[in-house]
């Protein structure tokens, strides 16, 4: 028996939905990635959403509708998806990391520091599902009037005191992931919403090779019924009519997705908090965790090391998350320096992700907390 630490769920439902559009006459472009939107700006509460094919492709979006630009600096954290920070470096913009708390989130009390007068947008990440501190964040980035984008990759369904991820009371947009290990699947894909027109208008446009057909938008002309413009570059970021369909049929089921994330995750907290030397993430009392990982602080490097092998020799596939951005040799390159971040440094020095997706039995998560147990006895 071998334990990922995190997959898709896919049911009979997902399939019937996806092959009705499949059938259908219309694949893509076509109504379901209308309705995909739709629903998803409604279980969020947003105004808007904007459907992609990718988070990555969602987060460039967000970059390129808040205008940065060559030399323009984003502050976001170095405890993510290398995603998070190369969606600046495609703007040609410069990512600035700040570094983060105990929980892994970008420490909002080090934010004011690395303004500067080319900041023009902060980024923060919703590690592992859990909320960022975004009244504070948005207090910031009105103080000195910049864009909030919220990377909420990891966050769909979480909430902060009494607003939902996504619902963009704290942020001028928010992002989302639908890869398969995520809390929704639709193969691969992404959505941002915003409760803003203007910026709708401009994420439209730049998914779809910024071509406008809307002729009370184009330059006085009338060329006929079929013309349109291409006035901004744009992107073809589109995503399928096949794969919103399988988009729709999981949000269906997020409330029982998250629940049981929760389930698996109180249960390891039961079992482990009194673990030596093992050290648990817990939520504050305006966060609620949507789980897409479990992380578990280990003793250090050495012993992260020698609990990770041996939980592999179980059968038991955990991962590490994430590595400092700006370790990769290509910001290396870029002149980013190691030591920059050493709460990030630390941090990721001692994590291990264990497994959580709803599918996970509670005979393997019961392996899981008797290997890692074990391990620690010795």
């Amino acid at each position: 028996m071998v334990i990922p630490y995190g997959k898709q769920i896919i049911d009979q439902e997902d399939i019937d939905e996806v092959v009705k559009v499949l059938r259908s006459d219309i694949i893509t472009g076509g109504p379901k990635v209308a309705e995909f939107e739709r629903k998803f700006a409604e279980y969020v509460g947003s105004k808007y959403a904007v459907a992609v094919d990718s988070g990555t492709a969602a987060l460039h979006m967000c970059c390129l509708a808040a205008g940065i630009g060559e030399n323009d600096e984003v502050l976001t954290t170095p405890m993510t998806f290398a995603a998070s920070a190369n969606c600046v470096l495609y703007c040609n913009g410069k990512p600035v990391f700040v570094d983060v708390n105990e929980q892994g989130l970008i420490d909002e009390n080090e934010i004011e520091e690395k303004i500067t007068k080319k900041t023009k947008a902060i980024l923060p990440v919703h590690y592992g599902g859990l909320p960022c501190n975004m009244e504070k964040i948005r207090a910031i980035a009105n103080k000195h009037s910049l864009i909030v984008i919220e990377d909420s990759c990891h966050a769909l369904g979480a909430r902060y005191k009494d607003s939902r991820i996504g619902d963009c009371k704290y942020a001028d947009m928010s992002v989302f992931s639908f890869h398969p290990v995520k809390h929704i699947t639709t193969g691969e894909g992404g959505m941002i919403t915003t409760n803003s027109g203007e910026i709708y208008q401009k994420l439209t446009d730049l998914r779809n090779h910024g071509m406008i057909k809307d002729h009370q938008r184009l330059l006085e002309k009338d060329e006929g019924p079929w013309y349109y413009e291409i006035q901004n570059l744009g992107y073809n970021y589109r995503i399928t009519d096949f794969q919103c369909a399988l988009g729709l049929s999981q949000l269906r089921k997020i409330g029982k997705f998250i629940a049981r994330r929760r389930e698996i995750a109180s249960k390891y907290i039961e079992k482990l908090k009194n673990v030596p030397g093992l050290e648990l993430i817990g939520e504050n009392s305006d966060q609620f965790n949507a789980y897409h990982l479990f992380i578990i602080k280990t003793g250090g490097k050495e012993k992260r090391l020698e609990l990770f092998n041996h939980l592999k020799t179980e059968g038991i596939l955990c991962q590490i998350h994430y590595i400092p951005v700006y370790w990769h040799p290509i910001y290396q390159k870029l002149g980013f320096k190691k030591g920059s971040c050493p709460n990030a440094e630390r941090f990721y020095e001692r994590i291990i992700s264990l497994p959580i997706y709803p599918s996970l039995s509670n005979e393997e998560q019961s392996k899981v907390i008797d290997s890692l147990r074990k391990a620690y006895k010795k």
